[in-house]
């Protein structure tokens, strides 16, 4: 079985503290799990079909949208005070070099967004921008897109490419910690409602009770005064076990009233 945490290696150290993480975690559940790597452009689809995943993330919405969907092992709890338990929210982002101070500033400019089929990258950003479109009409001139990545979204902002983008919430919180000075050169501008973090998952060839004694160490890692520091550093308090799948159902709510809306894309 493998672990993957691609849509959180936000920086070489960061992947190296996932990797010891999930390693001693799934050593502690008698299970132990080969951390691969699996960089970007490499379609996440591909990696989730695997039949051998046992504890890769996974964004809500896709995870969501399959059937059978996947087993769930758990999901992280980061350390955000605007969240709470295993929840996130998209930063709307801007240079901090530039004029804008609220979102509405960005209005007529260029917005760039990461995947259709993100939620922090898409999905939650245009939920938050259809209240200020009147009948679905662009609020910008350009809208760049996809460009993948939460890395590819803010360098866009960095680059000049684009006057705000999003960025998931947790991925900022590790950039703050571990890339300070990337960090310090992004404004928020504005933050939307949270939803329910990625979450780790295990294919359904896998046996349950296997998944069952991963998801109990996960949740366990709190605890643990050896795994407290690597948690830490992963800007942590620990991870939640998952029982209802139902909750990442806001996702699919957040699409329909778009497209019912005419607003199908951020723009």
């Amino acid at each position: 079985m493998i672990a993957c945490t691609r849509m959180y290696d936000v920086t070489p150290t960061v992947a190296g503290l996932w990797r010891e993480l999930i390693t001693r975690i799934s050593a502690q559940a008698g299970h132990p799990l080969e951390v691969v790597d699996y960089p970007a452009p490499a379609p996440l689809d591909e990696l989730w079909n695997r039949a051998d995943l046992g504890a890769v993330f996974m964004c809500g919405w896709p995870f969501r949208k399959r059937s059978p969907g996947p087993q769930i092992v758990a999901a992280p709890v980061p350390v955000d005070r605007d969240c709470s338990g295993p929840s996130y929210c998209t930063d709307m982002v801007v240079d901090a070099a530039s004029p804008y101070h609220r979102l509405e500033d960005t209005f007529g400019g260029r917005i760039a967004w990461t995947d259709a089929g993100s939620q922090s990258g898409f999905n939650a950003p245009r939920r938050m921008l259809l209240k200020f479109s009147r009948d679905g009409a662009p609020l910008y001139r350009e809208s760049l897109g996809p460009l993948v990545t939460p890395r590819a979204s803010l360098r866009s902002v960095l680059e000049g490419k684009a006057d705000i983008a999003p960025l998931d919430s947790y991925f900022h919180a590790l950039l703050r910690r571990h890339e300070p000075e990337t960090a310090q050169r992004l404004r928020i501008v504005a933050r939307t409602e949270p939803t329910p973090i990625p979450l780790l998952i295990a294919s359904r060839e896998i046996d349950p009770k296997i998944v069952e004694a991963l998801g109990r160490a996960f949740e366990n890692a709190a605890a643990d005064p050896v795994l407290r520091p690597l948690l830490e550093d992963l800007c942590l308090s620990g991870f939640a076990r998952i029982p209802d799948p139902e909750r990442y159902g806001i996702t699919e709510e957040w699409d329909r009233e778009a497209l019912a809306a005419g607003y199908p894309v951020p723009s």
